[in-house]
């Protein structure tokens, strides 16, 4: 993370779009990854012309539509250019102004998929040459040149998607072949021809908050499976340190009254079956033990309130204003007012800081001497001659501190802008941005976590349990026992890798009303070891 295109890579992946096949977030990690292959269900393309007709109809008639025939913002009330390719020159030029480093590219083609699947809904009165630019695009391994800041995630992501609509038209810069370049040559480079725009197009590309649900539907799929790392690695810990398993029993843990605890109960004691007690710890293990089930269940269930609004945001019409042909209708409104994600976004990170915190503490547990169950300090070999997992713990406790300067809510920012045009604003992709360094970091916290369970079952000859065997027997493949001090740091990322790829076999956005142990959910928290 984060994902990066592999240059020259041909569409391998599939992924459909209409209404009955709704964006997911298995679709945003195969176009963050690499080409993708687009198919468009039947009535799709028609059904986007004939919302095009409609609008050109509408604007030839001299009714006002906002963006096409008049001014942006609170220049709405004056005329805009009378032609559309002034217009659209217009609408893409005055948004160039975003700073600060690019995007990953990953996160860009994930937005480019956001926006063909909010266009795809026939609303937005784009033209369907507009969907073929993105479908040829995220065929490649095409990503347009993004700054990071620019976005308030009000009236859609209008400064980064006016990059990605630039980019197509052969403006600005591009990724391509793993270059930067001029978008001109990345897109001749890529085999695609530039975008040309009229009508609405430019506004259409532009007035929807994809940026926000791209990056908040990546953050969370790596959220969902760092939840199962938590669990595995929680896990291994206990069979490591053998405490009694009572705080596992499930009459307690039901008793609790949330599923979502009973549900990681259920999931330790079945990585946990074959265990034996230690007989040498305390009646009661520290909260970072015995508090598991609670703890990992609460960040399930707040990434799993996360996941149920990206689900719906890959589902919707986010654009203003919207057309409806069969109702005559242009409505004007605020579909593009990404106050849902910004909401969810931060709770999701507060998740992740939680989950950190568990991951560091339980480091820090499993390193010291007095509370490890008689393990080495530092599960060093040799203390003071070696120091093993020493440099391990420090840069754990940088993660969690730079995790824990992202929770502070974005959602809650609201500042006027725009000549009171956008007097609030719920700034949903500094949110989303937020959600996805910190599930960055959680990642390599797991990593590093892991990297110490596997220097302990060296040490002490645990677990017993056959699936955490399993477990460490895969870790111990990356990563040998540390004799001497060595160079660590690439190890834990590789660590970290591998719990992505025991735990991402079910990352699909879950649908409404399956956050109490419908498929959406359970498809969301597999643990899989073997």
């Amino acid at each position: 993370m984060p994902p990066t295109p592999v240059p020259g890579a041909k569409p391998s992946a599939l992924v459909s779009i209409g209404p009955d096949d709704p964006l997911t977030l298995t679709d945003l990690e195969r176009a963050a990854h690499g080409p993708v292959r687009i198919v468009l269900a039947p009535g799709v393309r028609e059904r986007v012309r004939d919302c095009h007709e409609f609008a050109l109809r509408r604007m030839s008639d001299g009714q006002e539509v906002y963006g096409a025939t008049t001014g942006f913002g609170p220049l709405v009330d004056y005329p805009g250019r009378a032609d559309a390719v002034g217009q659209a020159d217009n609408t893409l030029a005055h948004l160039t102004a975003g700073q600060g480093p690019d995007l990953a590219t990953g996160l860009v083609r994930a937005a480019m998929l956001v926006r063909l699947g909010s266009l795809c809904q026939g609303r937005s009165g784009a033209s369907p040459q507009v969907l073929d630019a993105l479908i040829d695009a995220l065929a490649t391994d095409f990503a347009p040149a993004v700054p990071q800041l620019g976005s308030l995630g009000a009236s859609g992501d209008l400064i980064p998607l006016a990059y990605i609509a630039r980019a197509l038209r052969g403006e600005g810069a591009a990724h391509t072949g793993g270059e930067r370049l001029p978008a001109a040559e990345a897109l001749a480079r890529a085999g695609l021809r530039p975008l040309e725009l009229g009508g609405r197009d430019a506004l259409a590309l532009v007035n929807g908050v994809s940026v926000t649900a791209a990056v908040a539907g990546l953050a969370v799929a790596s959220l969902l499976r760092s939840r199962s790392a938590a669990v595995l690695l929680s896990a291994v810990l206990t069979d490591v340190l053998g405490p009694e398993p009572a705080f596992l029993a499930p009459e307690l843990l039901d008793a609790f009254g949330h599923p979502e605890t009973s549900r990681v109960g259920a999931e330790l004691r079945a990585l946990l079956d074959g265990t034996v007690a230690s007989g040498t710890r305390s009646l009661q293990e520290p909260y970072s033990v015995r508090c598991t089930p609670q703890l990992i269940g609460a960040a399930a269930a707040a990434i799993g309130q996360a996941q149920e609004v990206v689900a719906r945001d890959l589902r919707s019409v986010s654009d203003n204003p919207l057309f409806f042909p069969e109702r005559d209708l242009v409505a004007h409104g605020g579909n593009f007012f990404g106050q849902p994600a910004a909401f969810a976004c931060d709770l999701a990170t507060l998740a992740a800081v939680q989950l950190g915190n568990l991951a560091e503490r339980q480091l820090d547990l499993l390193i010291d001497p007095g509370r490890n169950g008689g393990l080495p300090p530092m599960l060093s070999a040799d203390p003071g001659r070696q120091h093993a997992l020493q440099g391990v713990q420090l840069a754990a406790t940088a993660l969690v501190a730079a995790m824990r300067r992202s929770a502070h809510p974005a959602s809650i920012q609201s500042l006027p802008t725009n000549l009171h045009n956008q007097d609030v604003i719920p700034f949903g992709t500094q949110a989303a941005l937020n959600a996805w360094e910190t599930a960055r970091l959680l990642r390599l916290l797991h990593g590093s976590l892991a990297v110490a369970l596997r220097q302990a079952v060296h040490l002490s000859g645990r677990p017993q349990a056959p699936a955490c065997a399993a477990l460490t027997a895969r870790i111990a493949l990356l990563c040998a026992p540390v004799e001497e001090d060595r160079p660590l740091d690439e190890e834990v990322r590789r660590v970290a890798d591998l719990l992505d790829s025991l735990t991402g076999g079910e990352a699909e956005a879950g649908t409404e009303g399956e956050a109490e142990g419908g498929a959406g959910a359970e498809n969301g928290h597999r643990t899989i070891v073997s």
